[in-house]
């Protein structure tokens, strides 16, 4: 099979648009991926650093409000069709998967005029502005959320897919997670982290928290601050501390989340797409902070979605400080019961086969043409 994937912006459309073309891999690995981006996205560095094939398109994205640069916008939409059309035409695709962003707007739709079959993933519970756009000219439109098909009434074949991200996480080796961190197989690991690039806020609340975890000496709490905000926040901590409790590591990114994930006890995250996917698959407990700063406030119904199912704690960022956010872990942590069942909940709702399920709708596409 001959692949294009589309998607970019933040990790949350890349990873997904990854995990499809590794089960695409694995099911024919004699198959061709290509995958089309912004140069100045995300993907411009992580797709070549996997070894996959990367051509640019330049694209911005719509203004909600009416503004003159969306004219601008419409002008460099219109080049990028042109320019998808020819990158399409020079790799002769059986299939292009749209994994969200602006990027992949110009790329689907240049893939639906020449007749390539399409397909397209909605990672979140609230649709993306692209993807509803794209949804009259996608062959498939697969869903992480169950609820989110009725968004999609338009589409010609909607289907509920889970997100990829799920598949290859459950994986990941749990006491390659332990040992990672120089820690004993079987630790208490309370994971907090606030996504691939950090977030302020969450970050605050560490350095509130730093103080407290020593309250816990049985519970190794790993912080993820992201690389740009690491130096800051651990010279914070080491300000307030005159010495760093021994229960407490403080890194700046972790290559290898789905291991350490695997060996967490208890997750503290934001709530995009591809961290709750992962978090489900692994049946991990987790207290949720939505991002306010994403569009549609989409991370907020992410995380509901995990609550009203038991699987998951909210706190709001505008209610979020180290001493709420510590106070609320220890209970979880002290209630073996309730975090037990919030796994099993999480279990639940995880979708382990998802990048299968996705690589059959392929396979059913290609097989029309």
């Amino acid at each position: 099979m001959r692949i294009v994937l589309t998607g970019g912006g933040t990790g949350g459309h890349i990873y997904p648009a990854l995990a499809i073309g590794k089960q695409v891999a694995e099911q024919a690995p004699e198959s061709a991926v290509l995958y089309i981006g912004s140069p100045k996205g995300l993907e411009s560095r992580i797709v070549p650093a996997q070894g996959i094939a990367f051509e640019p398109v330049e694209i911005t994205g719509f203004r909600r409000k009416l503004s003159f640069d969306n004219v601008k916008t419409i002008m460099r939409f219109l080049k990028g069709v042109r320019r998808s059309k020819q990158l399409l035409r020079e790799f002769k695709p059986d299939v292009v998967v749209g994994t969200g962003g602006y990027v992949c707007g110009p790329v689907v739709y240049a893939a639906a005029k020449l007749g390539i079959p399409t397909l397209i993933h909605e990672q979140n519970a609230v649709s993306g502005l692209t993807n509803q756009f794209l949804t009259r000219y996608a062959d498939c439109v697969a869903v992480s959320f169950k609820d989110s098909i009725s968004q999609f009434k338009r589409s010609k074949h909607a289907v509920y897919t889970g997100n990829p991200c799920a598949s290859h996480v459950v994986r990941a080796s749990r006491e390659n997670g332990f040992k990672s961190l120089g820690l004993p197989s079987g630790s208490r690991i309370v994971l907090i982290v606030g996504g691939s690039r950090g977030a302020k806020a969450i970050n605050d609340a560490m350095v509130d928290m730093a103080r407290l975890v020593e309250q816990l000496p049985e519970v190794h709490f790993v912080f993820v601050t992201g690389e740009s905000y690491y130096e800051s926040t651990t010279k914070r901590i080491t300000d307030a501390l005159p010495k760093q409790p021994a229960n407490l590591h403080v890194r700046p990114y972790l290559h290898n989340m789905p291991e350490v994930l695997a060996a967490s006890k208890l997750v503290v995250s934001r709530s995009g797409a591809s961290s709750l996917a992962e978090i489900t698959a692994l049946g991990i407990p987790s207290i949720l902070i939505p991002s306010p700063n994403v569009t549609n406030n989409h991370q907020e119904a992410n995380a509901r979605s995990l609550a009203v199912s038991g699987a998951a704690e909210i706190f709001l960022e505008k209610e979020l400080n180290g001493g709420v956010l510590f106070e609320r872990i220890a209970a979880l942590i002290k209630a073996e019961g309730l975090l037990t069942k919030m796994g099993l909940a999480a279990l639940k709702l995880g979708m382990p086969q998802s990048a299968a399920l996705i690589g059959e709708e392929l396979k059913r596409l290609t097989d029309k043409r």
